[in-house]
This record gives C-alpha cells, sequence and structure tokens, in this order.
C-alpha cells in the first residue's frame, strides 16, 4: 500500500500482519478521491474503522486539515499510529481512538460533536469501511439520528461495502447521492441534507 499523491505521495505503509484487516485497494482508493478531490482542502475526515489508516492519511497528503481515526482493534490502532510517524505527520493533525465504531458515534452525538478530545467539530467527510460481514446499520442510524452532530451541512458519508451488500438510500439527515461499483467492492456516497 502506498500513498498516491500529494505531500506523501509514494510512501510505502506497514501492512497488516494477518488478514483480519482488508485495506482499500489503491485503485479503489484513488476512484474515492478522484470523487473527493474539491472536497479534500482543509476538511475534517473521520476515517471510521481505518485498519492501517491509509484513507486518512491519503486525506491528510491531499490538505485534509485532521483527521481522526478510529479502530476497535488496538494492533491497528499501532498500526495507524507507525504509519503516521512513517510520514512524518505532525502530531496535532490526528486523533487515533480505540473504539468501536458505533460507540464512538454515540459518544460523540452525546456530547454535542465534542468528540474524544473535546472541542472536535462535526466532519466534513466521513469514511466507514467495517469487514464485509459487520452489521452496517449501528452507525448509518447514527449518522442519520445524529447529523447535526456528526457532519458539518453539506458533509459526506461514504461507506464502503461489498457491491451484493445492499444499503437503503436514506437514514435520517443523509441521503445517498451516488454508488460506485469496482470489482467485488462498491462506495455509496451519502450526504447531509
Amino acid at each position: 500500500m502506498r500513498i498516491i499523491t500529494g505531500l506523501y505521495r509514494g510512501r510505502v505503509l506497514k501492512s497488516p500482519p494477518a488478514m483480519q484487516i482488508r485495506p482499500t485497494s489503491d485503485r479503489l482508493r484513488e476512484t474515492l478521491f478522484n470523487v473527493l478531490a474539491p472536497r479534500i482542502a482543509d476538511s475534517r475526515v473521520l476515517d471510521l474503522c481505518a485498519g492501517t489508516g491509509a484513507i486518512g492519511i491519503e486525506a491528510l497528503s491531499r490538505g485534509a486539515s485532521f483527521v481522526t481515526f478510529v479502530d476497535r482493534v488496538h494492533k491497528a490502532c499501532g498500526l495507524i499510529e507507525a504509519n503516521l510517524d512513517l510520514c512524518g505527520v505532525p502530531e496535532e493533525r490526528t486523533e487515533v481512538v480505540k473504539s468501536d465504531a458505533a460507540e464512538y458515534l454515540r459518544h460523540t452525538a452525546v456530547d454535542e460533536g465534542k468528540g474524544w478530545r473535546g472541542g472536535t467539530q462535526p466532519w466534513d467527510i466521513a469514511f466507514f469501511d467495517p469487514p464485509y460481514s459487520t452489521e452496517y446499520l449501528p452507525v448509518l442510524k447514527a449518522f442519520g439520528e445524529h447529523t447535526a452532530a456528526l457532519l458539518r451541512e453539506g458533509g459526506i458519508l461514504v461507506v464502503e461495502h461489498h457491491h451484493k451488500n445492499t444499503l437503503r438510500d436514506e437514514f435520517g439527515g443523509i441521503r445517498r447521492w451516488r454508488i460506485l461499483k469496482q470489482g467485488d467492492s462498491a462506495l455509496s456516497f451519502y450526504e447531509c441534507e
């Protein structure tokens, strides 16, 4: 896995030692960022089920101002930290949180968007890429029910899922406006209304 473009272009990231983590492929990541390109500069990004941190680091490389990485696995959080160090990302531009995605969102929503560090504002872009066998509904419902606390007006939630996994077009305050399929994977783009 390598960073495709931007400040950290060409950096090869450390990979997970086992196949428990399914990183987003370089090709799918490039497709994702081609769509998000006009929105990346100075954005606040949430990388849920971050795994290696490749999505969030790519966002930072392309000009995102801050990224919150969330993963429930301790070793994955260590891998994210190692990859951030490898790229030389300043600590003040990142936050790595060990938590279940739905639990993290509930905690953030209850604290009215303050997040775990306190003072964290809603995100411009959120990316959710759990293992394909995971139940997506709790996270999508959290975004739908607590949209204002989690996403800025016009903010985007991108969900990576198996192309055969059908997701609803609308969850409370978010609505899907685009689906991109590539191989076995699909990206569903939801926007805060």
